[in-house]
């Protein structure tokens, strides 16, 4: 098989990050540095310079491309922003890019044999061995009135002019080889030639690559999950959007910056779940928020006893004012009763009996739930129709969508409904609730959700979570899965915290909040610590998915101080507003976890231990990475613990850690390369 063009000598592959062969978007935030690697080579020993082509969208054409088309696409070069690559050991090279804005972009990398690097490297061989380079210095001349004829060509008379200048000046500076030299390596002059290249000598990686730019708060979020209808200052009424309002201070001084709750919509009477998921539900039990729907309206309607559309925009107002955005629960699924059920019937799965089809998974039913038949003949009205509910909700000031069960529905679905929202609304934020299996999962934030739901939940030992992390940010997934972690939901009371007391609530705060810069608790039952559960399951007693509940948010023994001050901690840390600058620390214990988490510039760097056991103190020794801390072995150096105010010194690699769960079960250790020396001691403060 010939190549499109024996002349392309450049070999570029393995391209870094590319989602299934560019299928995907790799995703990053408005001011977060995005790094793209590839492995680029050539035969022989020839020099080669590569360049990493950056674009918005729309641009130019994205797609599949082959090395005939090559020609075609050099003429768009002036579309592109161009980025030099810099080379790495091992033939690997990379490229460093920051977007400023939001939306989608494109990425294409080049590379060439550099004739002009390979014949100043050899010159300096040369040189070093004594040989002449005046026959060398010729064909530079000549390459450079080449180059410069491309100036010419490409309208650039200032960079035609430095070029030509520098071949005459070669001819005045042959008999001094080394001031040739110096010469020909001018910055500009290189920098000229670079910019320059032979376009038919040119190697296009066949991919042009995507890129999804997201606002901040798609990295760095802290979610406080509550039901409205809880929280009722008086016995025995339904509480209400502004019953909420009064809570928003409090939830704001706690450090939260999403207050998200689940459906806010009409509760289907058909099929009504009771109290603890009783199949049947007495006269005064309000249901499940997620059976959507009764005559009241649907999707797109209030629930009459949480309030009026004039309460919900000050809801809207009021958190904004506290530094809080509404997440609001995106649930496609129907109650029985639900006016789509009478309008659309086509959208749902009938029987042989007569009756629709209940969401089922064996040996678990939903009686209150009716999915939507997403292969129905009429699924293009359906989509639409699901699209118009996301906007309506957009145009209640409501852009943070938490996704109930996305892996119940089509891929297809939410890959067209995710980009079409965000063509029109680029702010818009997806969470994925999606507790399935790993590749399902992947597969959900490779479509375009912002955030997932993870594993966390249920990894608790050292080697558990330090698996799980180290897929999460040393592999593919890195790219495209943002991790949420959740130490609890309404859906899930893990055996950690049913069995750990209050200690096992601070643990899995600490690691939820300081591993993942994105986490959320859903309150108050978290910093309540509350632990009852269903017999035999993950389940909460008396679960508020199907009661109202009454909650003493200033209770003895409540976690709000300790959340506020680690929330306080994230908010002044960078280190902590990314989840992929995670390294881990070996501790002799296995019962204490420790990692760094730091900024690229090393200016905001964090060490943080936590206990893992519950129940009993624990006592470990760390292996500190002290050079790459700017630290000196045997050299007392001063740390402060963020979290109780504490300063110690050290003056060595292995430390000595002893943390008690029943106090405080963690050290977050403020540590900073710039530093001060005083009295011999190294300050980190």
């Amino acid at each position: 098989m010939h190549p499109s063009s024996g002349r392309h000598r450049v070999i570029i592959e393995q391209v870094r990050p590319e989602i299934e062969d560019g299928h995907f978007a790799a995703k990053r935030v408005v001011g977060e540095e995005f790094v793209v690697r590839a492995d680029i080579f050539t035969d022989g020993h020839d020099q080669i310079q590569a360049r990493l082509l950056f674009r918005p969208r729309g641009t130019g054409q994205a797609g599949q491309t082959d090395q005939a088309d090559q020609a075609d696409q050099a003429n768009e070069t002036d579309q592109w922003t161009l980025h030099p690559m810099r080379p790495l050991p091992n033939d690997l090279w990379e490229a460093r890019v920051t977007p400023e804005r939001t939306g989608e972009y494109e990425y294409a990398l080049e590379a060439w044999v550099d004739h002009y690097g390979t014949l100043l490297h050899g010159m300096h061989r040369k040189l070093d061995a004594g040989q002449d380079i005046s026959v060398d210095l010729l064909s530079v001349a000549a390459l450079l009135r080449a180059i410069a004829a491309r100036a010419r060509e490409a309208g650039r008379p200032d960079l035609e002019d430095l070029l030509r200048k520098a071949g005459e000046a070669l001819i005045s500076t042959q008999a001094h080889p080394p001031a040739a030299l110096a010469q020909l390596e001018n910055p500009a002059l290189l920098q000229a030639v670079h910019a320059l290249p032979d376009q038919e000598l040119i190697t296009r990686y066949p991919r042009v690559l995507s890129l999804h730019v997201e606002r901040k708060r798609a990295l760095y979020s802290t979610w406080y999950e509550l039901f409205p209808r809880s929280w009722s200052p008086e016995p025995g009424r339904h509480g209400t959007l502004r019953d909420v309002i009064r809570l928003l201070p409090e939830i704001s001084r706690m450090g939260f910056d999403v207050l998200y709750f689940p459906p806010i919509h009409p509760i289907g009477r058909a099929n009504r779940k009771g109290r603890n998921n009783a199949v049947a539900a007495k006269p005064d039990e309000p249901g499940s928020p997620w059976a959507i729907g009764a005559e009241e309206g649907g999707h797109t309607a209030l629930h009459p006893e949480l309030g009026s559309w004039d309460d919900f925009a000050e809801l809207t107002a009021q958190a904004r004012a506290h530094g809080l955005e509404i997440a609001l629960d995106l649930a496609f699924q129907c109650a029985p009763d639900h006016p789509y059920v009478r309008e659309h019937p086509d959208w749902f799965l009938w029987r042989p009996d007569g009756t629709v089809q209940y969401a089922e998974n064996p040996p678990k039913k939903y009686q209150d739930v009716l999915p939507f038949h997403f292969e129905t003949k009429d699924w293009e009205a359906l989509w639409r129709e699901l699209a118009d509910v996301v906007r309506f909700w957009i145009d209640k000031g409501v852009l943070i969508f938490r996704v109930d069960n996305p892996h119940t529905k089509p891929f297809a679905f939410w890959h067209w409904l995710i980009s079409t929202i965000r063509a029109d609304h680029p702010d818009v934020i997806f969470l994925a609730e999606a507790f399935t299996r790993p590749k399902i999962m992947a597969r959900l934030g490779k479509l375009g959700f912002s955030q997932s739901y993870t594993y966390f939940t249920w990894r608790n030992t050292k080697a558990e979570l330090t698996e799980y992390m180290t897929e999460l940010t040393r592999t593919e997934l890195r790219d495209c899965f943002r991790p949420n972690f959740w130490p609890n939901t309404p859906d899930i009371l893990p055996e950690y915290l049913q069995y750990g007391g209050r200690p096992a609530f601070m643990i899995r705060l600490i690691l939820a909040a300081t591993l993942s810069s994105s986490y959320g608790i859903y309150g108050p039952v978290f910093e309540l610590c509350v632990a009852e559960a269903l017999p035999g399951k993950e389940e909460y007693l008396d679960s508020e998915k199907f009661e109202c509940r009454r909650w003493n948010w200033d209770q003895p023994g409540n976690l709000k101080e300790l959340i506020a001050r680690v929330n306080r901690i994230r908010r002044d840390h960078p280190a902590l507003h990314r989840t992929d600058n995670l390294r881990f620390v070996p501790v002799t214990n296995d019962n204490i976890i420790c990692y760094l988490k730091t900024t690229d510039d090393g200016a905001d760097t964090l060490l943080i231990a936590v206990v893992l056991d519950p129940f009993q103190p624990q006592t470990g020794q760390l292996d500190l990475p002290l050079e790459e801390l700017g630290l000196t072995e045997g050299r007392p150096f001063l740390l402060k613990d963020e979290l109780s105010g504490e300063r110690f010194i050290w003056q060595n690699r292995h430390p000595t850690l002893e943390l008690n769960p029943h106090t405080l079960p963690a050290r977050i250790l403020t540590l900073k390369r710039t530093m001060k020396r005083e009295h011999d001691f190294d300050y980190f403060l």
